[in-house]
């Protein structure tokens, strides 16, 4: 049982960075343009009212 709750975490934490690396390279790189969204300084205020 010992084995198990040593080995089960270190599985999983392997399954998991496993897929993070699957995911980068099935998605595309992002790209820097000039239509990226910046929000002015009085956005949150008009959103509050």
């Amino acid at each position: 049982m010992a084995v198990l709750a040593v080995f089960i975490p270190v599985l999983l934490l392997g399954v998991v960075l496993a897929l993070g690396r699957y995911e980068e390279l099935l998605l595309p790189p992002a790209e820097l343009g000039d239509d990226t969204f910046e929000p002015f300084a009085g956005d949150g205020a008009r959103r509050a009212l």
